[in-house]
């Protein structure tokens, strides 16, 4: 991140939170309330700094925290006091069609003042989020997203289970969000909106008090538009899940994780504290947020050795393969493309039409099908990214296997991989969800700028 010296020099003293705030109702079966509004949040602590207008689900930023259990009906009121267009899109849970909430595709956008209930099934447990999902670029970057939680009786029993969404905010002199970079035509063509100020759960490098010789599990959510984390956990730490899917259970202090994608870890703590630092972005570790360990009188759970998952295996062989060249971008290879029926060049699309990317030289939009396939049917979108960027590549309403160019797979299933320039590899699933279902960049700027299609399941 930018800005390292002076974000040290006002957090001496960080803030103590226990969580995200959680949205409960009385009764089972009443719809929650999710209304997304304008409204102020002090960004960077001191007085010094003005408190910045933001965009929040239920005034909170992260939204509330959504906790439910596998098997459990989710029901949400989502009332837009906006003055524009909006929708919610649960991202990574395999989800009814008409419930994915994809403004244009799946459903048209609630506009100012209206209202529309999501109601759909749990049906794998795991961290998911919800965000925005109309002018994107926008609507995230200023605060629309918060976290999913859907639990199972197999999770592992632990003492604490924290939630951190890790974002980055572009801000002016004043600690405000810079206005004026909305739209920028060089984040689009670039990197995408990279901002110069991290928080986690809204808050500057927050501090969670944890009991001594505890077990946590920390479920970590990268919420920001385009920065890639890398994030490192010093303690005894076990990756159990990503993207909410279970992997081989196995000791690492490190993950990178690229825009929209989580991961669970279960730490196991002694007696001192514990600082969660970012790695990617700068030459020294960035202090993220803090465990604070205390002493507590409360009864510890048994420190078990984790179990291995069960995890289901790719398709022996491939009923539909999807080639997908991606170009495009700053110091890229596209010279033109085709965009509403005509071929146009590069230039011309960047300037006037603020597109610059292409899956297999077309610019694509919600209405554009990259593929229709049947259920039931085994899909390889084999992907090339042939820029000079990463991109990570989400595919609403399915978990995907990942094979590489030599032909091996990753363990474990995803609903977004990060891309690296030049890479290959085939993104492997089972159509089993049928519908329109968005595949696009989360690189929130490269979505709005061409790099999104569908693919239709039927």
């Amino acid at each position: 991140m930018t800005n390292r010296r002076d974000f040290l020099k006002v957090c001496t003293v960080p803030p103590l939170l226990t969580a995200i705030p959680r949205l409960a109702t009385a009764k089972a079966e009443e719809a929650l309330r999710l209304t997304a509004t304008k409204t102020t949040k002090r960004l960077v602590p001191g007085a010094e700094y003005l408190e910045s207008p933001v965009w929040a689900f239920n005034r909170t930023v992260p939204g509330p925290e959504l906790r439910l259990k596998k098997g459990d009906t989710l029901s949400i009121d989502f009332i837009n006091e906006l003055d524009e267009g909006s929708s919610i899109h649960w991202h990574g849970i395999r989800n009814i069609n008409a419930m994915d909430g994809v403004a244009g595709l799946t459903q048209p956008e609630v506009a100012p003042n209206g209202q529309f209930r999501y109601q759909f099934s749990l049906n794998d447990a795991g961290t998911y989020w919800y965000h925005s999902h109309a002018k994107t670029w926008s609507q995230v970057a200023r605060g629309l997203y918060g976290p999913l939680i859907v639990e199972d009786e197999s999770d592992p029993a632990v003492d604490h289970d924290i939630v951190l969404m890790i974002d980055d905010w572009l801000l002016a002199n004043d600690a405000t969000i810079d206005e004026a970079s909305f739209g920028s035509l060089h984040d689009w063509t670039h990197g995408g909106r990279l901002g110069n100020w991290l928080t986690v759960n809204g808050k500057s490098r927050p501090t969670f008090e944890v009991s001594k010789n505890s077990r946590v599990r920390l479920r970590l959510i990268n919420a920001a538009n385009a920065r890639i984390f890398g994030l490192n956990i010093p303690a005894s730490a076990f990756l159990v899940t990503q993207d909410g899917y279970p992997v081989p259970v196995q000791e690492t202090q490190d993950v990178i994780l690229g825009p929209a994608q989580r991961a669970d870890f279960i730490i196991d703590l002694a007696d001192n504290d514990v600082s969660i630092n970012e790695t990617y972005n700068g030459d020294q570790p960035y202090p993220a947020a803090i465990l604070k360990v205390v002493d507590t009188p409360s009864k510890l759970v048994a420190k078990r050795p984790l179990s291995q998952p069960a995890l289901e295996a790719p398709p022996k062989s491939i009923d539909v393969a999807i080639p997908l060249h991606m170009q495009g971008g700053a110091m890229g290879n596209l010279r033109e493309a085709n965009y509403r029926g005509e071929l146009r060049p590069i230039r011309e699309l960047a300037q006037d039409h603020k597109k610059a990317w292409a899956f297999n030289g077309r610019i694509a939009e919600h209405h554009d099908h990259l593929a229709a396939v049947s259920l039931g049917q085994s899909v390889s979108i084999e992907v090339w990214n042939d820029s000079r960027w990463p991109h990570a590549m989400h595919l609403h309403g399915h978990h995907f296997w990942i094979q590489k160019e030599d032909g091996s797979f990753v363990d474990g299933k995803r609903d977004t991989y990060l891309f690296q320039r030049g890479e290959k590899a085939n993104l492997v699933f089972i159509a089993d969800n049928p519908g329109f279902w968005l595949f696009h960049c989360h690189m929130l700027e490269h979505h709005a700028a061409g790099m999104g299609a569908v693919i239709r399941v039927s």
